[in-house]
């Protein structure tokens, strides 16, 4: 049986939910950010345990199907910006048709009529906060950070880290003070 569960957004949060599930006596096959394949059925008085177990966690059981695009919409931003060890190569719009099965105009309208924002400044937050991350480890030089993040040039990267931060990449490489923002406040 799946679950959807949202606000998984790292893998701490698999951990936590993984945690919730043993406590309850429950068999998982897969925990995945925002889904969760069990062994067994639920009943409903069982479902409502899980759901108030995940609540008190930070979790939330969804049932809505658009809820449940939504989020995988937003995991498989995520996961792309956050967790591509190969560099962001692909045109996210052909990506998210791939890997969602459905097409983009849907996706693009019903992410902006349900999040209030678009699938692109979505994704431009989540590079940004990925690049923050990567100039603060100081393991990679701007350059090496643009080509990673997919970015045409140094300049583009540059404008729009000015665009969304209001520095510099090497303005905010000085700042200690400043730090990422958790992926549940982007």
């Amino acid at each position: 049986m799946k679950l959807y569960i949202k606000y998984m957004v790292s893998n701490r949060c698999k951990i936590a939910v993984k945690e919730d599930l043993k406590r309850l006596g429950l068999h998982f096959i897969v925990v995945d950010l925002g889904e969760v394949e069990l062994m067994e059925a639920l009943t409903d008085d069982r479902r409502e345990e899980v759901r108030i177990a995940l609540l008190s966690s930070g979790f939330e059981l969804m049932d809505d199907k658009r809820a449940i695009l939504i989020e995988k919409i937003k995991h498989a931003i995520i996961d792309m910006v956050h967790n591509s060890k190969e560099g962001l190569k692909t045109n996210f719009s052909n990506y998210l048709s791939e890997k969602l099965d459905h097409d983009y105009t849907y996706l693009a309208n019903l992410f902006s009529e349900v999040q209030g924002t678009t699938i692109e400044q979505f994704t431009i937050s989540h590079k940004i906060e990925r690049i923050k991350e990567l100039i603060i480890y100081g393991e990679l030089n701007i350059s090496e950070i643009a080509w990673k993040m997919n970015y045409s040039s140094v300049a583009h990267l540059s404008n729009q880290f000015k665009k969304v931060t209001g520095l510099t990449p090497s303005h905010f490489k000085q700042l200690k003070e400043k730090r990422r923002r958790p992926f549940e406040e982007i």
